[in-house]
């Protein structure tokens, strides 16, 4: 049920946010059908988009809380409400980059509209009204900031708006140079909010990862997005505000916008619609499948604990099924088989089968032959009797077994294989992997 407000605690451009006196530790929002650009200078109205626009964020963010991210989302509560944690919002805004595009072109322009990041970019902007910070006079809101050495925040200007670049900007090159420097105490409200960035990064890239994956799947591509966070009453920081077509540059099969891109490029409003609605079905079919990593082992002495270990190093933690099985395939043949096809039949769901047999060789390739699911087989004994290898290699026909040596990548493999359709693994693989890329920390 609807909580009813007569006036909303805070109200912007495209949402309202109103309290809940019963629950003071939540908050409503209510999209708006009011549609913006170049900082509210391009003013329209949609009917529907606030029914768009919010279901297209709770489909956002319940995916995103399915894969261990941490949001203030809570649940629909209407067709254009949703209620959330009530936060403390922090003034940034927090920008993802898989490609470049908009005011990071006006920043690189040596760089070519599309160029492709491996490891993602991330930018961090202060949030300012009227071309104003505090006491400090700014050439223009929502400066690019950056951390320096001394306790210091050089600002730097952000980019044109598309106006601009239509008019007078046109083929202005942005300054290089910071044009105002603060110090932490004139930005900062929290003591260790450094340590707040730094988390909000790690957490945006691990959201744009996971929305990555979710619009390949929906064969569209992300290629950057902003996003917000806040301090909740219990003081834990949270993905907040909203996700939507308003949020991110998403491109279709063509290579063109299917976002708010669109409106600012000087798409018609029915075309605007239609695009925001396109974004609205697709994201309705964003989740994450069943899936089943099966561990094999011939007995108890057989222990395998790969999985466990790489699991906890993994952020955000990959959702699916860890399902342990032991039984000899040598000496209980029949069961074996039977336990096979039932874990493989009694739910629709994505399966690899790890075998981890300690005394035999043959257990993963009588599993691969008698399966329609991938099976990797790690010989467990190959350090002690090498050449018991051969029985997991040379195999006959019809027999597709995979062999790994070492158990922990015996265990990426099979992830590798389930994130081709899971967001949350493909993420935790992704980030892993984009952290050792240039071999820096984040």
């Amino acid at each position: 049920m609807q909580t009813t407000e007569v006036q909303p605690m805070n109200e912007g451009k495209t949402k309202r946010i109103f309290s809940i006196p019963e629950s003071p530790a939540r908050v409503r929002i209510e999209s708006k059908d009011d549609i913006t650009a170049g900082d509210g200078a391009k003013h329209d109205i949609i009917n529907g988009k606030a029914a768009l626009a919010t279901r297209t964020t709770c489909n956002v963010f319940r995916l995103l809380r399915a894969c261990d991210i941490p949001v203030a989302f809570e649940g629909q509560d209407g067709a254009t409400e949703f209620l959330a944690d009530k936060c403390v919002m922090l003034p940034y805004e927090v920008v993802v980059r898989r490609e470049a595009h908009g005011s990071y072109l006006d920043r690189n322009p040596h760089l070519p509209k599309g160029h492709i990041f491996p490891r993602l970019v991330v930018e961090f902007f202060l949030k300012t009204h009227g071309k104003k910070w505090c006491d400090h006079d700014l050439v223009k809101d929502d400066p690019l900031m950056e951390l320096v050495s001394g306790g210091k925040i050089d600002l730097y200007y952000p980019g044109h708006t598309s106006e601009e670049r239509k008019t007078t900007l046109k083929g202005v090159l942005v300054g290089q140079k910071p044009f105002r420097t603060l110090l932490f105490g004139e930005v900062f409200t929290y003591p260790n909010e450094p340590e707040l960035l730094q988390q909000m990064g790690n957490i945006a890239r691990q959201t744009f990862l996971v929305l990555e994956k979710a619009w390949q799947l929906q064969g569209r591509k992300l290629v950057d997005f902003k996003v917000e966070f806040g301090i909740n009453t219990e003081g834990k920081l949270r993905l907040a505000d909203v996700i939507d077509n308003d949020s991110w540059r998403v491109v279709d099969h063509s290579g063109g916008y299917i976002d708010k891109q669109v409106y600012r490029d000087g798409g018609d409003l029915t075309t605007v619609t239609a695009k925001y609605r396109e974004v609205a079905d697709a994201t309705d079919r964003f989740g994450v499948p069943s899936q089943r990593l099966i561990v094999w082992c011939g007995s108890e002495k057989d222990h395998f604990t790969a999985v466990e270990e790489l699991i906890m190093k993994l952020e955000p933690k990959p959702q699916f099924q860890l399902l342990p099985i032991t039984c000899s395939v040598h000496k209980q043949p029949v069961l074996a088989y039977k336990l096979l096809q039932q874990h493989l039949q009694e739910e629709p769901c994505d399966s690899v089968i790890i075998a981890y047999i300690g005394r035999s060789n043959g257990a993963g390739p009588v599993l691969a032959a008698n399966s329609t699911v991938p099976v990797i087989t790690v010989p467990a004994g190959y350090k002690e009797f090498p050449e018991d290898v051969w029985s997991s290699l040379r195999t006959p026909s019809n027999v597709p077994v995979m062999t790994v040596l070492e158990p922990a990548n015996a265990v990426l493999a099979a992830l590798q294989i389930l994130a081709i359709r899971n967001p949350s693994i493909y993420a935790a693989l992704r980030f892993d992997q984009e952290k050792r890329l240039t071999g820096m920390s984040w």
